[in-house]
């Protein structure tokens, strides 16, 4: 089965009635997680996006408290499975401010990890490449988000 494109789908479902579209949200979100997630944040989280923002960072906070740091090869595989995981929920957001106050957070607790990531060229390469993400996300803010979110880069830096 070939699926339609979203040109396609949106004329479609422009005819469709209320209940029907209900009824294929519902289904959608039976079927993948992703989908689910995504109707979650639409549904419950996009009024409040403080909150939302707070929510992910308490999530990478929780995950990276976790992760096992007997080897640099655990740790390697735990942060990039948090940071697939972070990218979605970048993802269903889609505002710039979401993603750099995500990535900063995330960039600042890889480098308050213990045992040190800059002793691992794959950990520090991930924090350089989220590091140079989020500041890609904040030149597209507004100038005084700009100057805030620069002062945090500027911290992680150092």
């Amino acid at each position: 089965m070939k699926s339609a494109t979203i040109s396609e789908l949106r004329k479609e479902l422009k005819d469709k009635s209320r209940d029907d579209l209900f009824n294929y949200c519902i289904a959608l979100a039976r079927y993948k997680l992703e989908s689910k997630e995504l109707l979650t944040y639409l549904v419950f989280e996009s009024e409040n996006e403080e909150a939302y923002i707070e929510s992910v960072k308490q999530y990478i906070s929780g995950e990276i408290g976790d992760i096992n740091t007997d080897s640099y090869f655990y740790m390697k595989k735990s942060v990039r499975k948090i940071l697939r995981q972070v990218k979605r929920y970048i993802r269903y957001s889609k505002k710039k401010e979401t993603e750099a106050a995500v990535l900063l957070y995330f960039c600042s607790e890889l480098k308050e990890m213990q045992p040190s990531i800059f002793k691992n060229t794959v950990l520090t390469n991930t924090f350089n490449k989220q590091l140079e993400m989020a500041q890609k996300a904040i030149a597209k803010l507004h100038e005084d988000l700009q100057y805030d979110y620069n002062l945090m880069v500027e911290e992680l830096l150092d």
